[in-house]
């Protein structure tokens, strides 16, 4: 069979080094098998068959000339994290594309819901995924803690900074951070308090594998965004064997589930520094925790992510999909 175009369309490519680019970067890879794929910060023409549009304000325009270029040629909007929680609640660009893609991507399961009801019925769960790392020994004269995150108020660093300074007093825990400070402001507040509270340590921006190998090697991977469309690093915390605590938003929870044991009010410094507290000192909560993710780590198997995005285009484009089972209806999770 002919292998026909795609165009992946990503406002963030390799030098951004963010969850955008991984998902877009790892989606080329997936189809790349059945199509030809080609990534690009923006669309300015061309024949492709199908294009996928990742964020749906940023990729405005190219959404949008897509449409008036190839009015019958299917296009897909996968929604980010901004997406879904903010920008769709006002931002004309982003609610235009909600309505002229024929396919709409949630990175995580509850995220159907933040949808109006019209659009759910093209709405897709797509769960991402990695592959799987064996789980590191933990040594136990301290417990590591790491946020992976830009520094960017999206991410709530603030938060992680009022932990640790409320565990200045806790010399047996150590909160380290990876990111780069998108917003200046954050990263001389990351700086100042590394000075003064000795416990943490900001690491500053690192490659993609530098990460992946500090997440395996913590004890808690901390995620305390106030939005979240399906965070990467979560993913890649849960299939490294490394528990997580994070921000109870829908976006954590669509991936570790309602009933998971490690979350922390948006923006509670004191709750978190508690869950700080008590896996540090109740060996029985961090194993538990350990415990819920270990039993959600298929959900985030690059096959299951690659059958799913498979289907789904092979059903936009009428071919019979790499996979022998037929495409799912679009709202419900995956």
């Amino acid at each position: 069979m002919h292998r026909c175009d795609i165009v992946i369309v990503t406002p963030a490519l390799a030098d951004a080094n963010n969850g955008n680019w991984q998902t877009a970067r790892r989606w080329a890879h997936m189809l790349s098998a059945a199509y030809r794929v080609r990534l690009a910060a923006a669309w300015g023409g061309g024949d492709e068959a199908l294009m996928i549009a990742l964020h749906a304000r940023k990729s405005a325009a190219s959404a949008a000339q897509w449409r008036e270029q190839r009015p019958t040629a299917p296009l897909i909007v996968t929604l980010t994290g901004t997406d879904l929680y903010r920008d769709i609640l006002g931002d004309a660009a982003a609610q235009a594309s909600l309505h002229s893609a024929d396919r709409l991507i949630v990175l995580n399961a509850l995220g159907p819901q933040a949808l109006p009801a019209a659009l759910q019925p093209k709405t897709c769960v797509v769960l991402q995924s990695c592959t799987a790392r064996r789980p590191l020994a933990k040594t136990p004269i301290h417990l590591r803690a790491l946020m992976a995150g830009h520094l960017r108020e999206e991410k709530s660093p603030a938060t992680y900074f009022a932990a640790a300074r409320r565990l200045a007093h806790r010399a047996d825990i150590r909160l380290d951070h990876v990111g780069a400070a998108l917003d200046p402001a954050l990263g001389a507040q990351a700086a100042t308090l590394m000075a003064e509270c000795p416990g943490y340590r900001w690491l500053g921006a690192l490659p993609h594998a530098a990460t992946r190998r500090r997440i395996q090697s913590a004890h808690l991977l901390v995620h305390p965004s106030r939005m979240e469309g399906g965070a990467h690093v979560v993913i890649e915390a849960v299939r490294s064997g490394t528990p997580v605590l994070a921000s109870r938003v829908d976006g954590n929870v669509g991936l570790l589930g309602e009933h998971y044991d490690g979350y922390f009010p948006v923006g509670d410094s004191r709750a978190l520094a508690a869950l700080l507290e008590r896996a540090r000192d109740e060996p029985a909560m961090l194993a538990r925790l350990k415990q819920q993710c270990d039993a959600r780590a298929d959900l985030f198997a690059p096959a299951h992510e690659a059958a799913v995005l498979q289907m789904l285009v092979a059903d936009l484009l009428g071919r019979p999909a790499a996979v022998p089972h037929p495409l799912k209806p679009c709202h419900e999770s995956t």
